[in-house]
């Protein structure tokens, strides 16, 4: 079928999708623990060589798959994310001053991406008011012998009335980058989503905040086909689109399981 309104964001390969992400790029990726990896875009940028790269993401994967596979092989100058999670290397290389080490609360790392792909340049939260998130000090690079090298800078507190009572409220700028890596479950040609469930954690919010974002997708559709009811991201926000099959690798981060207790006689 024809594209004929010009807007087919279609690309061959994830070679060819992120073909142009320079040494020195900043890139948004989407995921949620091991939910919603982009990981044949991750696997791609392996592949393609780009290094020093400044990399926003709720977590770094884990030594073997997702992020950790671009840690592992030294192409990452900075993480700003919340959560080390299982991942050795990331821990190894930050406390060894390898690694630059921005982490930011949960919440307001997907605000200050929503924020970064809303427009709006910076916003006020309550979250960190107190703590070394407002006041600074997080270490933020190491030096060789384990020495905080750096650490993060005082943030703007202001006092805002709020249901008659003064609270005391942070300043968060928004966070926008070059490039976005998301995941999808399905999309159309013209880069409309749709996540299934835990992977539409910070997904969205990534591709947002990405300048040029690139998508892999399960399933790729012909435009009409999507539900617009159903429809997570509108493709607006997404510039590149590439399809990588149903049967990709997904992993689950910490399996939990337990043996079904003994039934009882007579049940």
């Amino acid at each position: 079928m024809d594209d004929v309104s010009g807007l087919d964001k279609t690309v061959a390969s994830a070679a060819a999708a992120v073909a142009d992400i320079g040494d020195g790029a900043s890139i948004a990726v989407g995921g949620f623990g091991l939910a919603g990896n982009p990981i044949a875009l991750i696997d791609a940028l392996l592949a393609q060589g780009a290094g020093s790269l400044s990399i926003v993401s709720n977590n770094c994967g884990v030594d073997d798959w997702g992020l950790g596979v671009l840690l592992h092989a030294h192409r990452i100058r900075k993480m700003t994310s919340s959560y080390v999670g299982e991942n050795k290397e990331f821990e190894r290389q930050f406390l060894s001053g390898a690694l630059e080490v921005e982490l930011t609360p949960q919440g307001t790392l997907a605000e200050k991406l929503r924020a970064g792909g809303s427009g709006i340049a910076a916003f006020f939260t309550q979250t960190g008011v107190g703590t070394q998130v407002a006041e600074g000090g997080l270490p933020r690079r190491y030096d060789a012998e384990g020495r905080v090298a750096f650490a993060s800078p005082a943030k703007e507190v202001r006092t805002f009335e709020v249901d008659g009572v003064a609270r005391a409220f942070v300043l968060e700028e928004a966070i926008t980058t070059d490039f976005a890596l998301v995941h999808a479950a399905r999309g159309d040609r013209h880069g409309n989503l749709i996540f299934n469930k835990a992977a539409r954690n910070f997904n969205p919010l990534a591709a947002m905040a990405g300048r040029v974002c690139i998508a892999q997708v399960e399933q790729l559709v012909e435009p009409g086909e999507l539900d617009p009811d159903q429809v997570h991201l509108p493709g607006i926000y997404v510039q590149r689109i590439v399809e990588v099959g149903r049967d990709i690798e997904k992993r689950v981060e910490r399996r939990t399981v337990q043996d079904a207790p003994a039934r009882r006689e007579g049940e």
